[in-house]
């Protein structure tokens, strides 16, 4: 399978296909792969061609999946004709020279078509499941490259492979996180899906854990408040609308009416997090100063989006704030990924080290 293995597959947030585009040729003309990008505007998914052999692998191989900011899921394949009658049969043809795969994820399209297109992949999945371990092709025992079938329709598939560490936590990239009713907001998922995505859940009981102190700055109502003092953090709410009562009968919130750019802890918390909209040059400038001044340990920040060159415009400033804390003489790990519930924004998480 790998000599037709040349062209990347590229799921993202629908809108996002030439910001996709960008980023995915910018790091393949780092890593030396030749190659060019295509997408069309409101598919979800943009796609990469290689134009060396084994250019789809070395790419992979060379990027790290949690570097690339626009990117929800990627995988290594071709497209191919499903006939109605015999899918399985040409998919099994189609895998006859591929290795074992360690898992199976049938995946759509982030848009209205790909979700009428679920149902038909918990259909088909149960036999194709069974088929391939009988074909020897799948066994699910975590070594090995996955397989990733991606439909456009019931009769097309992108045929793809990623290994299970270099790829999406969930399939397309789409964690399934229930909405807890006693929040205040539904922003509240953004901060619980950032912490799935830049904390590794074996983790987070030593870096969320209860009677650490934190802020959040542009609090109320309190969604990301909620997620905090679930964890049994103390917190400071900083905001001057206001905050959810629940919340402030905790006895865990200090609800502080004063401007978050201008608010400063009396002493260094544990977490920093912040979803003000603001110009995101600005959001930027105040998490460089948060890590860099040791305000706090950690920080998840969210950057509002421009209307264009949004890939240049947030590689720019990850740029500013590296070279800022780099002045200060600061180490510091820095992340940043548009999440499936942010909108127009990307979330960044800096930690010192």
């Amino acid at each position: 399978m790998e000599t037709a293995t040349n062209t990347l597959l590229l799921h993202c947030r629908p809108g996002f296909e030439a910001e996709v585009c960008a980023e995915i040729g910018d790091q393949a003309a780092r890593v030396g792969v030749p190659g060019y990008a295509k997408s069309k505007a409101g598919t979800a998914c943009a796609e990469f061609v290689c134009t060396e052999p084994g250019g789809a692998q070395r790419l992979m191989e060379a990027v790290s999946f949690s570097s690339l900011i626009f990117v929800r899921q990627w995988a290594r394949g071709t497209w191919v004709e499903l006939p109605e009658r015999d899918r399985i049969g040409v998919l099994l043809d189609q895998l006859a020279e591929a290795p074992v795969f360690s898992g199976l994820w049938l995946e759509v399209m982030d848009t209205n078509d790909g979700k009428e297109l679920s149902t038909f992949c918990r259909k088909f999945e149960g036999p194709l499941r069974r088929a391939l371990e009988k074909a020897g092709r799948l066994k699910d025992d975590g070594h090995g490259p996955r397989l990733l079938l991606t439909f456009r329709s019931g009769r097309e598939a992108f045929v793809g492979v990623a290994d299970a560490d270099n790829s999406a936590l969930w399939p397309m990239g789409i964690p399934r996180l229930k909405f807890p009713r006693q929040a205040p907001s539904r922003s509240t998922l953004k901060l619980e899906e950032a912490w799935h995505h830049f904390i590794p859940r074996d983790q987070w009981d030593a870096r969320l854990a209860p009677a650490m102190t934190a802020v959040d700055l542009g609090a109320a109502p309190g969604g990301w408040t909620w997620q905090l003092v679930n964890r049994h953090m103390r917190v400071t709410a900083v905001d001057n609308g206001p905050m959810n009562e629940e919340l402030m009968d905790s006895g865990l919130v200090d609800h502080q009416r004063v401007d978050g750019f201008a608010f400063r802890p009396r002493r260094p918390v544990d977490w920093m997090v912040c979803d003000i909209v603001e110009k995101p040059a600005r959001n930027a400038a105040l998490l460089e100063t948060w890590i860099g001044e040791g305000l706090c340990r950690e920080a998840v920040v969210n950057l509002k989006l421009p209307m264009k060159q949004r890939y240049a415009e947030v590689k720019r400033l990850l740029e500013r704030i590296a070279d800022g804390l780099d002045a200060r003489g600061v180490r510091a790990s820095i992340a940043c990924k548009q999440l499936y519930h942010d909108r127009e924004e990307v979330t960044c998480h800096l930690r010192r080290l």
